[in-house]
């Protein structure tokens, strides 16, 4: 399995930018499709962004469109989540999460198929 870290969370104002990482151990992450979600208080977990390292595919929720980009790095085992024009609808605790490969497509955007996760870290979008 692989162990994630996420990192580089924090209290922004509205319409600024954020960098999250998420590192990873254990596992390579060629065989994990990687995914970026979010939880508010008294709110369901919900898809961000999803990154798929064999093809370089990305996906997005329509609330981050335009504005989050997902990336991966190889050589350093980590993907980010580049957040720009942030929103205080953003607030939330973000998570990094590893699905291993071969499942349905339409899976990426369930996150009780996703096998690994990280601790979280907050996000704090001030108005």
């Amino acid at each position: 399995q692989v162990q994630l870290v996420e990192s580089g969370g924090g209290l922004v104002q509205a319409g600024g930018s954020l960098r999250l990482s998420c590192a990873a151990s254990g596992r390579t992450f060629s065989t994990y499709n990687m995914g970026w979600f979010r939880q508010a208080p008294g709110k369901e977990r919900e898809l961000v962004a999803v990154f798929l390292w064999r093809s370089s595919t990305t996906y997005y929720a329509p609330s981050v469109k335009g504005r989050f980009t997902i990336s991966g790095d190889s050589a350093n085992n980590t993907v980010y989540l580049q957040m720009n024009s942030l929103k205080p609808d953003d607030t939330a605790v973000y998570y990094c999460a590893a699905q291993t490969v071969g499942r349905r497509i339409s899976d990426i955007y369930v996150a009780g198929t996703y096998d690994c996760w990280g601790q979280g870290t907050q996000v704090t979008v001030s108005s």
